[in-house]
């Protein structure tokens, strides 16, 4: 993260820890999930950028930094590119960085009519654009993108089969290159804590925090008091 985006985060992070004790005193776990999800998300969220939940926020972010780099050196090498974000507030923020880099790019949510996903999906594996920018829940399902190299999860649904839908579009039949992966993580944050949290429960069903702020998936108290360190 850049400075100023910790500072943000350690903010809240310290604000959260506080409110999510006197929550778990007082009205107990289950009265408290739907402010705890909220906090979630809103730490998530400012790890991706910012100014997806702080008003007027005119930093920068360190990962859309590093994201605006690997897109110029895959460029390079001649890769083709899948970004996905299950924000699609994130999604506008990153386009307005390709665009500042004067980048073509196609461009998919939930909002995109079926006819027209048919359609920019064909025009992406013929080679018009080398940028597809693909909101996590949308992409999932039902795209087959083979013009694909490279997979960027910018950042992580937590449930491993919602991300592996999303990058088996990649990985269709006819797929004749390597496609790699690469999941953006940010270190030292709830990304990592909620990725090694992850890694230890494959076995959930539910995903532990979902984008639409319902309900807390199969998080239990412990898994929060460990993601929140209290």
């Amino acid at each position: 993260m850049t400075i100023e985006q910790k500072k943000l985060y350690l903010a809240y992070l310290s604000k959260l820890q506080e409110e999510t004790k006197q929550d778990l005193a007082n009205d107990g776990f289950q009265k408290g999930r739907i402010r705890i999800l909220a906090g979630l998300t809103r730490l998530r969220q400012i790890c991706c950028h910012p100014a997806l939940c702080v008003e007027n926020y005119q930093g920068e972010s360190g990962k859309l930094a590093l994201l605006m780099e690997l897109v110029d050196e895959y460029l390079n090498a001649n890769q083709r590119i899948l970004i996905f974000s299950q924000f699609t507030s994130m999604l506008h923020l990153i386009s307005e960085a390709l665009k500042k880099q004067n980048l073509d790019f196609f461009y998919l949510d939930g909002q995109t009519p079926a006819k027209e996903r048919l359609a920019l999906c064909q025009r992406f594996n013929e080679g018009n654009t080398p940028i597809f920018l693909i909101s996590l829940k949308a992409g999932g399902t039902g795209l087959n993108l083979t013009g694909a190299d490279t997979v960027i999860l910018y950042d992580l649904w937590w449930n491993p089969a919602v991300e592996q839908q999303a990058t088996d579009r990649a990985h269709r039949i006819g797929q004749k290159r390597t496609v790699q992966v690469i999941r953006m993580v940010t270190k030292g944050t709830i990304e990592e804590k909620i990725h090694q949290l992850q890694e230890h429960k494959r076995d959930l069903i539910d995903q532990v925090v979902q984008a639409n702020n319902q309900g807390l998936g199969a998080l239990t108290e412990e898994d929060v008091r460990a993601l929140l360190m209290i």
